[in-house]
């Protein structure tokens, strides 16, 4: 390892060494560390004020004798002196330095030769700067342990909060799909609902051709016979027929959302009933539906649920209430 890198680790600035080392002509690592300790609160000097410096050597003996007779006179003043908190300097780059550093205004000439540092101060001094390097290093990891335990948390409430955004996304997906199977259930239901119907409605056709049919056998008129059959619409107030005729039942059903209102053929039997309530509610499914009259109370039977509504006595019309099982 180099000295100049050396003394960089030390933590000694890059300026302050170059110049170090250069004064001592790159003598070793001691020779610069001297110089450090020496001139560890003096300015780093100006490479151009160096320049102008080995420049004056081309004066001639007039001026290298105006220029002694200058030093001589100010050879009285030893040292510069802060007025303000008492500190000694060796000339006037060094007060400058200080006044920069410290806001101090006030100096005074000195008489007192600020003598040079000891092995023993300038051990204590390279002693006191590691120390100090030590310590900055100490807070600066420090530092480092509040700034990684800082991003640390910020990294976690992101990751959570990312969490809680899929988390709601997910909920909100499996809200809608909820509503997509609800909504097809109700369809499909429906569907099924009008196919039953129409098949009626094709059973009803097909006995009426048949009954048709058989009049035109028999030789009677088939349009009599189906007059017949009608009942009479200027007849209004004739006692109804009995129970035997009715070929729909009009019934009236309460479940705890509301009533609902149907009229199915008398063959039709109580499961095709389940099943139009179940059409029309996703609360039920059909088999677990009862049925129950209010006057006289009765509740039909597993065995029931197969039966006519002709059979069970709700034709003409009827009105029921819906349980579960």
């Amino acid at each position: 390892m180099s000295d100049r890198k050396s003394l960089l680790e030390m933590g000694f600035e890059d300026a302050r060494v170059d110049w170090a080392l250069k004064a001592t002509k790159n003598a070793g690592l001691q020779p610069a560390m001297d110089h450090l300790l020496a001139h560890s609160e003096e300015p780093v000097p100006d490479p151009s004020a160096q320049g102008a410096a080995s420049r004056n050597g081309d004066m001639d003996d007039e001026d290298r004798a105006a220029v002694t007779a200058n030093i001589s006179q100010e050879a009285e003043a030893k040292s510069l002196r802060c007025d303000d908190c008492g500190k000694q300097f060796r000339n006037n780059a060094l007060a400058s330095f200080h006044a920069e550093k410290s806001g101090h205004t006030n100096f005074s000439e000195s008489t007192e030769e600020i003598k040079p540092l000891t092995e023993e101060e300038k051990k204590a001094k390279l002693e006191e700067l590691r120390a100090k390097m030590a310590e900055k290093r100490a807070k600066q990891a420090e530092q480092d342990k509040v700034d990684s335990r800082s991003n640390e948390l910020l990294r976690r409430k992101r990751g959570q909060e990312s969490i809680s955004i899929k988390e709601e996304m997910k909920k909100k997906e499996l809200e809608r799909e909820a509503a997509q199977r609800r909504k097809e259930k109700i369809e499909d239901a429906k569907a099924k609902a009008a196919i039953k119907a129409q098949i009626e409605a094709d059973k009803k056709e097909r006995a009426a051709r048949a009954a048709r049919e058989k009049a035109l056998r028999e030789g009677r008129n088939p349009d009599a016979a189906e007059g017949l059959s009608a009942p009479a619409p200027a007849a209004p107030a004739k006692a109804p027929a009995v129970k035997g005729e009715w070929k729909d039942a009009r019934l009236q059903v309460r479940t705890p959302g509301g009533n609902l209102v149907t009229t199915l053929p008398a063959d039709n039997t109580l499961t095709n009933l389940a099943e139009y309530v179940a059409s029309q509610s996703l609360d039920y499914d059909v088999g677990s539906i009862t049925f129950s009259t209010i006057f006289p109370r009765k509740t039909f039977t597993d065995g029931e649920m197969g039966k006519t509504l002709k059979e069970l006595g709700l034709v003409p019309s009827a009105a029921l209430v819906v349980g579960q099982k």
